[in-house]
This record gives C-alpha cells, structure tokens and sequence, in this order.
C-alpha cells in the first residue's frame, strides 16, 4: 500500500519520494543549500540580505563590514565564525542558545538589549515567502531574495508610492 502512515514502504521498484535537502551542517553553493546572510538594523529595522557560496567565518565578517557602519554593536549567537568582529571594529555581544539564553539584560536596566530574535523571525519570514515558488533554483535565489528584501524594507505602501512604482497617476488611487 502507498501513502498509508505507519505501513513500511517495502517495494523497491517505487521507492518513496525524498523530501528537500536535509544534509546536515551549513549549506554551500555546491552542495545546493546556498547561504543567505543577513543583517537587520536596531533602530531603523532595515534589513541587508546576502546569497553567498558558503557559511564560513571570512563571508559572514564581509558581509557585516558591508552593511553597517564602524563601531555597529552586532549581536549573533554563539557561532565561532562571528569572532573576528571586534577586531574589524564591530563591537559583538552574543547570546547562547545551547544554554537556553534567547535574551539578555547586559547592564540591567530591564530591557533585554543582546539578542538575535529579529534575524531568527525573519528567516521563518524568507521562508514564507519562498514557499508557493516550491523550489528556487540557486542561479535566481538572489532575485527571489531581493524581492523579499525589497518588500520587508518598504513597510507600507502610500498612494505615493504606488504612484512612483506604477510610473502613472492612478485615477482609482486617491491621494491622501
């Protein structure tokens, strides 16, 4: 029988179906699992997204240098490849998931200013997004990206805007 949860798939002319890529570890560009790295400001909530071909320390110190400015506090989590950052002039706090810290109130004023949740909600986000496409082939990945980008920085969409992006004066858009 096919398709039935709890019996064995035992014929071996009709295997079952694989579902995604589920490699461990960080994905690369030849593996099929390009990395997306991003960057989310505190205080105007902009977000930067890079594909790169791999997840490993000297790409994810470019793209931070690439989208903040010196002396950026950046906060990540415990991930070793993160700890070139104070030395590029990037003052870097973290917190340690593996421990069960998601937040943390460094000078215990009660806000909880060293965390990651916003990157973390917005790959949850990307996803979303990428689902009803079912599958991105990784040569348009950055474009799927960028639209993405595009339409989480925008924020929401004003009749100016819209004005501005149709590239007409809309008789069905009243200006407010």
């Amino acid at each position: 029988m096919r398709g039935k949860k709890g019996i064995p798939h035992t014929d071996p002319g009709d295997p079952p179906r694989r579902r995604g890529n589920k490699a461990r570890g960080h994905g690369t560009w030849d593996n099929d699992r390009p990395p997306i790295c991003g960057v989310v400001g505190r205080e105007g909530g902009r977000v930067r997204l890079t594909v790169a071909e791999h997840a490993d320390g000297e790409t994810l110190r470019r793209v931070v240098m690439r989208a903040t400015w010196p002396m950026a506090s950046v906060f990540t989590d415990e991930w070793c490849g993160y700890n070139g950052l104070p030395e590029m002039g990037r003052p870097h706090a973290t917190v340690c998931h593996v421990a069960g810290e998601w937040a943390r109130d460094d000078d215990g004023d009660g806000i909880r200013e060293v965390h990651d949740n916003t990157l973390e909600g917005l790959w949850t986000g990307l996803r979303n997004f990428l689902r009803p496409f079912r599958g991105v082939n990784k040569k348009y990945l950055h474009q799927y990206v960028a639209m993405f980008e595009w339409g989480y920085n925008v924020k929401r969409a004003t009749p100016a805007f819209l004005w501005a992006i149709l590239g007409v004066r809309s008789a069905t858009i009243c200006p407010t």
